[in-house]
C-alpha cells in the first residue's frame, strides 16, 4: 500500500491574470486598497488622562513604542473603491483559466494608511470586499479566523455554512465561526457584493493561521461545494426567537469554540427591530442600538469581535464617546458624518470607515427625514475578555465621564 502523501498542486494566476492585477493594483494603490493576488517599552500613552477632543492614541518614544504602527481615521468611498469589483470581474472573465477558478480571488482588501500597507484595517481586523457573478464559486474550506459577511448588493448568492444554505440580501450578516466548514456562491443572475471581515490579524500574530480545503463531507451539486442539509434559515428558526431556546439542538457549529450557534442575521430582521425600537430614547452615544450576541450565552457572537446596528434618526447627533477598542462601521442607509479626533468623515451608501482605538468620536444623520443606519464591528469582545476594555463619554456639560 502505497502511504506517500500527495499534495495538492498550488493553483497559480497564469501571467496575464497577475500581469493585469498588478497593474491593477498600482492604479488602486492611493485609495487603500489592496486587490487580492496570491518589545517591552510602552507603545501607548495613557490617554484616559488627555481629554482634549484632537487626543488620539499617540506614541510613545520608547524603543518599541517608537516603530509601532497605529490605526488611523479613515473612511473608504464606495463611489471610489466599487469601480474596482468590476475591473476585477473582467480581468477573471478574460483570463486564461476559467472564472471559476479565480472566483475567490475577485475581491480586494482595504488597507489602513496608519499600518504600513499591511493587510488590515485595524490592528486585530481585516476586511475586504467581494464580487461573485452568476456561475462563481469559492471552494469548500475551513480555517481558525472568525469571518463574517455582510452583504451590499440587494439579493443574490449564497453562503453554506456547516451545511446551511444562506441566502444573501441586503443587509444580512453571515457568520462563518473558526472550526466550520463553508462555501461561497451565486446561482443567481444578478451580482452579489459583500464585505467580509476577520480577526485575521490577531490569530496572525499569534502564529495559529491555518486553513484547510480538502472537504471530506459529502459534495453538494458541484463538487467545490458541500452538501445542503439545511435550508436558508436553519440556525434562525432555532435560535432567532429571541429569550427562547431549544433543548434538542447543539449549541456548537463545526469544531471551533465559544461562537455563536446562529449564522444568518437577516437584515429585514435588522431593520424591523430597529424600527421598532425608534420611539424609545435610545443611547445619548450610540443612538437606537442593537448588539448581535450568541443567543446561547448572552456574549458576544465571536470571543475577538463584537457587531452591533444602529439607527440615527433625522437630525440625531450623539455625544462624543471613545474606547480602547477599535471599530469598522458600514453604511447601510442614509446619509451623515462622524466626527473622529475632531475632524469630519461624511458618509453615505456603502462607505466604510474607521475609527481608532482611544479616539474620541461623534455620529450625526445629516437627513432633516430620511434614517441612518450603521453597522459595526470592533475588538470590544477581545478587549473584555484579556480585561483592558474601558470607554469615556462627554456629557452635555461636555464633562468627561466614565462609561466602562
Amino acid at each position: 500500500m502505497d502511504t506517500t502523501t500527495q499534495k495538492k498542486p498550488l493553483r497559480v494566476l497564469p501571467v496575464g491574470a497577475r500581469d493585469a492585477m498588478e497593474a491593477l493594483n498600482a492604479e488602486a494603490g492611493p485609495l487603500n486598497i489592496w486587490l487580492r493576488t496570491q518589545a517591552n517599552s510602552p507603545a501607548q500613552r495613557p490617554w484616559f488622562k488627555e481629554t482634549e477632543i484632537q487626543t488620539e492614541g499617540e506614541l510613545s518614544s520608547g524603543r518599541v513604542g517608537v516603530a509601532q504602527m497605529k490605526t488611523r481615521a479613515h473612511i473608504w468611498r464606495w463611489t471610489e473603491i466599487s469601480p474596482y469589483l468590476d475591473k476585477i470581474a473582467k480581468i477573471a472573465s478574460t483570463a486564461d483559466i476559467s472564472p471559476i477558478e479565480f472566483a475567490d480571488r475577485q475581491q480586494f482588501l482595504l488597507t489602513n494608511p496608519g499600518l504600513g500597507g499591511r493587510l488590515q484595517v485595524t490592528n486585530s481586523m481585516r476586511c475586504a470586499v467581494s464580487i461573485y457573478n452568476e456561475g462563481d464559486r469559492a471552494p469548500v474550506h475551513v480555517h481558525s479566523p472568525n469571518a463574517s459577511r455582510t452583504i451590499l448588493s440587494n439579493s443574490g448568492g449564497y453562503t453554506m455554512v456547516e451545511g446551511e444554505r444562506c441566502e444573501a440580501s441586503r443587509g444580512d450578516l453571515i457568520l462563518t465561526p473558526n472550526g466550520t466548514w463553508h462555501d461561497h456562491g451565486n446561482d443567481s443572475g444578478e451580482p452579489v457584493v459583500w464585505m467580509d471581515v476577520l480577526d485575521w490579524p490577531v490569530l496572525e500574530f499569534l502564529d495559529c493561521i491555518w486553513l484547510d480545503d480538502d472537504f471530506e463531507g459529502d459534495a453538494g451539486e458541484h463538487p467545490r461545494s458541500q452538501k445542503m442539509t439545511h435550508a436558508s434559515g436553519h440556525s434562525a428558526r432555532l435560535y432567532g426567537a429571541g429569550g427562547l431556546m431549544p433543548t434538542f439542538a447543539p449549541a456548537q457549529r463545526g469544531f471551533g469554540h465559544a461562537t455563536s450557534p446562529m449564522v444568518h442575521y437577516k437584515g429585514v430582521d435588522i431593520r424591523r427591530s430597529l424600527n421598532d425600537l425608534r420611539g424609545e430614547q435610545g443611547d445619548a452615544y450610540e443612538g437606537v442600538s442593537l448588539r448581535f450576541v450568541n443567543p446561547v450565552t448572552g456574549g458576544p457572537v465571536f470571543p475577538t469581535m463584537d457587531y452591533g446596528a444602529q439607527l440615527l434618526r433625522p437630525g440625531e447627533r450623539t455625544q462624543a464617546k471613545r474606547e480602547t477598542s477599535s471599530t469598522l462601521y458600514t453604511v447601510l442607509e442614509g446619509s451623515g458624518y462622524t466626527d473622529i479626533g475632531g475632524k469630519r468623515f461624511e458618509w453615505s451608501k456603502n462607505d466604510i470607515f474607521v475609527v481608532p482605538n482611544f479616539t474620541w468620536r461623534v455620529h450625526g444623520n445629516l437627513s432633516a427625514s430620511e434614517d441612518a443606519v450603521l453597522y459595526s464591528v470592533s475588538d470590544r469582545a477581545l478587549m473584555q475578555r484579556i480585561g483592558q476594555y474601558r470607554a469615556q463619554g462627554r456629557g452635555a456639560d461636555d464633562q468627561v465621564i466614565a462609561l466602562a
